[in-house]
């Protein structure tokens, strides 16, 4: 796994909440996100200040500062747990599912979003964030417990007392 050149922490959020007109919106909101469409298949890069290996577990935990590149998509996080798929004859295949913990910050185009807690699981082209949820998009904001994002069709729904502030863009 290559290094990344420069990439510091990724910070997209810096909207004073209460200055804003705020419109509450019931459970499970849909969301379109389609700068967060996203190819799935692309190179995994991971960069951390630590890595141990678990071969027989296929795991490999990344820990400090660990910065997440698929092409446009980054995530940054304290902690990345990366699990191998199994081949047939008992080999590791590709990544089969990242868990991210330790305050996560997602971003991808102009769409960006934080959590407490993350799982991408590359095959199926998901990324389900949870804990404390904050969605920006552009000027606009929206907070949940749970977002769950379909990264090949550009598609997500916010669950979980969902909070949403428009503004316009002038």
């Amino acid at each position: 796994m290559k290094g990344v050149r420069g990439m510091g922490r990724i910070w997209a959020l810096g909207i004073a909440l209460a200055l804003t007109p705020v419109v509450a919106i019931g459970q499970g909101t849909g969301i379109t996100l389609g700068s967060l469409q996203h190819d799935t298949s692309l190179p995994v890069e991971v960069t951390s200040d630590n890595l141990s290996v678990e071969n027989e577990a296929g795991v490999a935990i990344f820990d400090g500062n660990v910065i997440v590149i698929q092409g446009a998509m980054r995530l940054a996080a304290g902690n990345i747990r990366v699990s191998y798929g199994e081949t047939g004859d008992g080999g590791r295949t590709e990544i089969s599912e990242m868990i991210a913990s330790g305050g996560v910050t997602f971003a991808n185009g102009s769409d960006a979003a934080e959590a407490s807690d993350a799982v991408y699981s590359p095959e199926a082209g998901t990324l389900v964030m949870t804990g404390d949820v904050v969605l920006t998009q552009g000027p606009s904001v929206i907070s949940g417990e749970r977002l769950t994002v379909d990264l090949g069709a550009g598609t997500g729904v916010m669950e979980g007392r969902v909070r949403t502030i428009f503004q316009s863009q002038n």
